[in-house]
């Protein structure tokens, strides 16, 4: 099976399209912004999960992979659309999930029970174990032949799905932003990016300073001292991974309805609630293009 084939199979929308933005921010007069809307994709593969998943369903469907074994909490998009392209495509899942939700399970893991995953709780003692090697190894061990796959489907395999949203770009770009989680698509924008003069910005959607700049740094390729390109902004998390507050969730309402663009709390809504920030303290020179990659998932604002 090809690349496209795949897509086709799956009901993906590529290239997605770049829509230029002009929501009533302070100090936007100058700026010229664009999203690259790949939450328009697939309305569960949705975004950077098409993105990094790609190669690695690839890899599974042309090897006659049965099993994946992967990882996420109680409102993963990562698991989300796992979850619905291994039931397309006949593969087991095994999702290990962080915390037991067993009693009141999220809408996300009733989508999964519904297409078949196998759900394992876990304590968050045992989830940290998820990149130990002797954990792996165990768990690899219980799963034979079973592709395992990170979280968030950070992994090199996800590194040239990734760098597709650049080769789609018409336009070159000053600034890339994004939503950092676990740093493979970050990790892919700033390899792509090498060849043009963007300057590439993670938005940290957890507590993660110095952790996740190690997590970037182990995705690019070892010759990694020449990526100077890029930074990740730790002022808008809102104290920590899917913590929020009146003031985000009221911004992600007044962003749709000045867009018609629908984000939520947990990803997107950190993104653009920092690149209206950051327009406004006018960190961006006058007549800077401005790309902002909404990288979908919208399991967040299902929590709400």
């Amino acid at each position: 099976m090809t690349p496209q084939q795949l897509g086709i199979l799956l009901g993906i929308q590529t290239p997605s399209p770049t829509h230029s933005i002009q929501p009533n921010w302070q100090g936007i007069e100058n700026l010229q912004i664009s999203i690259k809307r790949d939450d328009l994709i697939h309305p569960i593969i949705s975004g950077n999960k098409w993105r990094k998943l790609k190669y690695a369903l690839l890899e599974a469907v042309n090897t006659q992979t049965q099993h994946i074994v992967s990882f996420g909490g109680g409102f993963s998009n990562h698991l989300h659309a796992l979850g619905y392209c291994c039931e397309r495509l006949n593969i087991g899942l095994t999702a290990i999930v962080r915390g037991d939700y067993s009693k009141n399970p999220s809408p996300m893991l009733q989508d999964l029970a519904n297409w078949q995953t196998n759900i394992q709780y876990v304590d968050r003692n045992t989830y940290q174990q998820r990149s130990n090697a002797d954990y792996l190894q165990n768990l690899q061990h219980q799963n034979p032949n079973a592709m395992v796959i990170p979280e968030g489907g950070s992994w090199q395999h996800a590194m040239t799905g990734v760098t597709e949203i650049i080769s789609e770009l018409q336009t070159e770009y000053d600034y890339i932003l994004m939503p950092v989680g676990s740093g493979g698509t970050l990790a892919g924008i700033i390899s792509a990016t090498q060849q043009t003069k963007a300057q590439v910005m993670g938005i940290a959607v957890l507590k993660g300073a110095d952790y996740l700049e190690q997590l970037v740094s182990e995705l690019l390729p070892q010759d990694q001292a020449t990526y100077s390109n890029w930074q990740i902004n730790h002022q808008h998390h809102f104290g920590g991974y899917a913590k929020s507050n009146t003031q985000l969730k009221q911004f992600c309402d007044e962003f749709h309805e000045q867009t018609h663009i629908s984000i939520e709390p947990v990803y997107s809504g950190k993104l653009f609630f920092a690149l209206k920030t950051l327009v406004e303290q006018r960190h961006f020179p006058l007549d800077s293009k401005i790309l902002a990659i909404h990288t979908g998932g919208l399991q967040g604002a299902r929590s709400q």
